[in-house]
């Protein structure tokens, strides 16, 4: 493993020569094209609160964003997220003011960086830390990958716009590293780790470990690991999971903060201070610093799980955090996942508080001054109840268009009409690369459409579309073949079962207009053969499937333009 910048211009080539490789390795099967998408939120809590001119929303990235990592560098900010095992990998924005992020890519964007091709949706890559060394101009991201046996890892670059390099492994167990650059030079790693063995005192027990980093060498310094935290603020309450560790210094004083309680109702952020970097850290007596696990599980505009966070301080002094949380629907289901969320922090005292976070949250904020809101405009990410429209015939599909376990390049061409997605002899239950391409879910009550050209030659063909929460939970709605008919079906998988919800004779003499219809938890799924008139299959179902209380795991639902050569959907 070269430890410098690689050379990234060979391996986008070697990408390429794989993805050609692929393709030519998929089942000569029907042609079919998916063209003219498009998604549209409409939820009520954007509805019920429009923004004035000196307001934004927050969360500032809606969908699965969870785990988020920021840095600076001058006057531009980078933010990462976790990815799991969707391909590309660690997605990247940046912004100058903090409320307008466009996204410049993703870090880990190669098959070479990414092994998640046998990796369940919620394995892979967990909770990035982004930071910026001004020691060396260099930018560094690390993070855990559960997949194919490189557990930590590290990769580096000059610029976040132009390529990270490969992989470097490193040499030590746990999850949630972070880095800390002093103002010395002296690099330092923070994990998240099990106890010494034979000292674990209940489940849930972990500490907050610290290693000195050879920034020659990219690799942890043998035998400087020491234990800075044990268990959390308080070891007598039996805190739990005490993780997401991050080091900042302020006024020659070292800070620790961490995410404690675990991802769920009890999520919260705790602060330490220290004279030195390896402590010892003393908790504020005023923990946690940032929590939503106080309130009424009935309260309006819910947002809960908050915690799981990062500071940044803007080139005049001020502070901001970013963290994630969820919003919930009626039913308490968390489709959307963990979502990204903002808030100014106030450090005039010794600790640093997140403003308004031990309170309900609310779903606007005002601008930093001298800020403009171009939500959604010059290619900055939209948030509240934005409509995305996609033709699908760019060569540049947008970074928001993902795959799961392996490159998008691999299964998909584009063409004048619409983006091709050519099968995978795998269908969307398998535990490996699919032939899906895969926008996030971003609003709890939604319409998406996309006009499908496709004229299956066997029942083992399949397009259409998919909802997913995993290869275990997700509904299938898409066109095949029976004898010499052709149908349009809609599969519910749950726990791996999946069960035919309904199915019809259909006429292809036209390309078919697909259309999702979410309201809260009820999903209806509707086909149009004439462009203009739908009609339902299926009545409404629930999209309880949908929702990581009832899947598990740690991601958001995914739309997927969809393709299989090994459909196992038989209508009736």
């Amino acid at each position: 493993m070269k430890q410098n910048i690689m050379n990234l211009a060979f391996f986008r080539n070697k990408t390429h020569i794989l993805a050609a490789a692929a393709l030519l390795s998929v089942t000569t099967v029907s042609a079919q094209t998916f063209s003219d998408f498009t998604y549209q939120g409409n939820d009520k809590i954007y509805n019920d609160n429009p923004l004035k001119p000196d307001e934004f929303y927050s969360p500032i990235l809606q969908g699965c964003y969870p785990d988020p990592s920021i840095t600076r560098k001058g006057e531009d900010y980078y933010l990462v997220n976790s990815s799991f095992s969707m391909f590309p990998g660690v997605p990247i924005f940046t912004s100058k003011d903090l409320v307008n992020w466009k996204q410049i890519g993703h870090v880990l964007d190669r098959p070479s960086q990414l092994k998640v091709e046998k990796s369940g949706v919620s394995h892979g890559i967990y909770a990035p830390d982004i930071k910026y060394n001004k020691h060396n101009d260099t930018f560094y991201m690390i993070t855990t990958q559960f997949a194919g046996g490189i557990g930590n890892m590290v990769v580096k670059t000059k610029d976040p716009s132009k390529g990270w390099s490969e992989v470097q492994k490193l040499n030590f167990e746990g999850i949630d590293p972070a880095m800390f650059f002093d103002d010395d030079g002296k690099a330092y790693i923070v994990h998240n780790d099990a106890p010494p063995q034979g000292t674990e005192q209940y489940n849930g027990h972990r500490v907050i470990k610290m290693w000195d980093y050879d920034l020659e060498k990219d690799q942890v310094v043998p035998g400087s690991d020491k234990i800075i935290v044990n268990g959390g603020v308080d070891l007598s309450q039996k805190p739990i999971w005490i993780e997401g560790p991050h080091i900042y210094k302020k006024n020659g004083k070292y800070y620790l903060m961490c995410a404690e309680g675990g991802t769920g109702g009890n999520h919260s952020e705790v602060i330490f201070m220290a004279d030195s970097p390896k402590g010892p850290y003393i908790p504020a007596a005023g923990n946690p610093i940032l929590t939503q696990r106080y309130f009424p599980k009935d309260r309006k505009e819910k947002v809960d799980w908050a915690g799981h966070a990062d500071l940044v301080e803007t080139p005049d002094g001020k502070y901001y955090g970013v963290f994630l949380a969820i919003r919930p629907n009626e039913k308490n289901r968390v489709n959307k996942g963990r979502e990204t969320f903002i808030l100014p922090v106030d450090w005039t005292g010794k600790y640093p508080v997140f403003q308004n976070g031990l309170v309900p949250m609310k779903p606007k904020l005002k601008l930093p001054e001298g800020t403009q809101n171009m939500n959604g405009q010059k290619g900055f990410f939209p948030n509240g109840n934005f409509t995305y429209t996609d033709k699908l015939t760019d060569k540049n599909l947008d970074y928001r268009w993902i795959a799961m376990r392996g490159p998008r390049e691999s299964f998909i061409s584009v063409t004048k009409n619409g983006v091709k997605v050519n099968p995978f002899e795998t269908n969307i239950k398998a535990l490996a690369p699919v032939s899906a391409l895969f926008h996030r879910l971003q609003h709890e009550s939604f319409e998406t459409s996309v006009t499908l050209d496709f004229k299956p030659k066997s029942q083992k063909e399949l397009a259409g579309i998919t909802c997913y929460q995993s290869e275990t939970f997700n509904y299938v709605f898409g066109i095949t073949k029976k004898d010499k008919d052709f149908y349009i079906v809609l599969e519910r998988t749950e726990k791996g079962t999946s069960k035919l919800i309904a199915s019809e004779k259909i006429s292809l003499s036209k390309p078919v207009k697909l259309l999702v219809v979410a309201d809260k938890d009820e999903h209806s799924f509707n086909y149009s053969t004439d462009g203009n008139n739908y009609k339902n299959l299926g009545g409404p179902v629930s999209g309880d499937i949908l929702s990581t209380d009832v899947a598990g795991g740690f991601t958001g639902s995914l739309i997927g333009l969809y393709s299989t050569s090994s459909n196992d959907i038989i209508p009736n």
